[in-house]
């Protein structure tokens, strides 16, 4: 079963972000990836924002 790429995947983080700013889900992703990899942040932000942010309506 793949999820598709407007559905929330791990912690719904993503996906929750992108509808608050009304952009794709995919884009918000990418956005998350290179700063993980890139900036040696995002991952830490990311967790934080799992466990503190409302779920996506």
């Amino acid at each position: 079963m793949s999820a598709s790429a407007n559905e929330p995947m791990i912690g719904g983080v993503c996906y929750t972000l992108a509808k608050k700013f009304n952009i794709e889900t995919w884009i918000m992703r990418v956005i998350f990836v290179c700063s993980v990899v890139f900036a040696g942040i995002g991952l830490i932000p990311y967790i934080i924002l799992w466990v503190f942010m409302p779920k996506a309506p």
